[in-house]
């Protein structure tokens, strides 16, 4: 029987660590260890484990500070299981979710694969209206919940990423701390020969950001990160990862169309105007409820934005330092 190694790396989160072990105490399947790796943080889990002790055959491992690329390795080198699942803190799944898991493995067997994300009943509107902005086509989250995605080979995300003991020994873990840590390992393994694939079905609640502030420094961090794996794999940047840059650019450029063409300031509004409306129309449609339908818009505006800003950012550095430069993340504070 296979047995898998679920490894959660923490910072700062007990509480949401507790309500992700309650999950997992609850899973149908039971051939599962869970290994805790405490990055650093201020604010301790281990009398969260201490708690399931008895309910889960549960690990607590405490390091210094490094990132949570750095955490998932030092859980990999700790780990008994033949398959390991990373999962982030800030995420709830159902009992199901290993059954599943299990089962595509049985009848479908891949060495990496990764899961999509949702949001939860319980979950604030804004919660609600993040996660729809994260998994909408008309931003750039519908790219990565397909199979077959416009960026690409489908990459598995570390927030719900499932690899056998194979894929870690051939590729050495996570290569950087942060910074497109999980797709830099996506690529990896996949140019390596490993098959990836999307199990729609094995999907997770993921909380994000509870707030606008800081979903934006978080997605800033992300289009930081695209330009990060094109210092790795240049060929892995590709047009499609300019467009919330664009985007942003666009939509900032309508005031001054005023000034130089009044009829491009007109149609700029006009194309706002439908991208708006659709943007809701959809939000109403999928989420059903009108509040959520209103901040998804302004969600979807802090994502664009956000991405759009730290991808010139990162973009306009990466112009001016030594092209042989790779950034492994481990000096750079994430926006927790």
């Amino acid at each position: 029987m296979r047995k898998y190694s679920i490894i959660i790396p923490v910072y700062n989160r007990p509480d949401e660590l507790q309500e992700l072990l309650e999950c997992l105490s609850r899973q149908t399947v039971r051939n599962f260890e869970v290994i805790i790796v405490e990055d650093g943080s201020r604010v301790k889990a281990d009398f969260v484990v201490a708690g399931y002790s008895s309910r889960l055959d549960i690990k607590y491992f405490y390091k210094e500070n490094g990132g949570q690329g750095f955490a998932r390795n030092y859980g990999f080198e700790r780990a008994f299981g033949d398959y390991f699942i990373l999962l982030d803190s800030d995420a709830l799944i159902e009992p199901d979710y290993l059954a599943i898991v299990d089962k595509k493995l049985d009848t479908d067997y891949v060495d990496l694969y990764g899961g999509p994300d949702t949001d939860h009943p319980s979950f604030s509107p804004i919660q609600k209206a993040i996660s729809y902005s994260m998994t909408s086509l008309f931003t750039t989250g519908g790219i990565r919940g397909k199979k077959n995605n416009m960026g690409g080979t489908f990459h598995p995300r570390s927030f719900n990423m499932g690899l056998s003991r194979k894929v870690w020994e051939q590729t050495g873990g996570f290569l950087t701390s942060r910074m497109g840590e999980d797709i830099l390992f996506s690529i990896a393994a996949i140019r390596l020969g490993f098959r990836s694939a999307l199990i729609p079905e094995a999907f997770i609640y993921h909380k994000r950001r509870t707030g606008f502030v800081p979903f934006f420094k978080q997605l800033k961090f992300f289009g930081r990160a695209r330009i990060n794996i094109g210092r790795f794999y240049p060929d892995e940047l590709k047009l499609v990862h300019t467009f919330p840059l664009l985007f942003t650019l666009g939509v900032c450029s309508i005031p001054l169309w005023l000034l130089v063409y009044e009829p491009f300031f007109y149609l700029g509004l006009i194309g706002l105007g439908i991208y708006v409306s659709l943007l809701f129309v959809d939000a109403l449609g999928k989420t059903k409820n009108v509040e959520v339908a209103f901040l998804s818009v302004a969600a979807a505006f802090v994502q664009l934005f956000g991405y759009g800003s730290g991808f010139l950012q990162e973009g306009w550095k990466r112009i001016w330092e030594k092209k042989s430069h790779r950034e492994t993340g481990a000096t750079i504070e994430y926006p927790s």
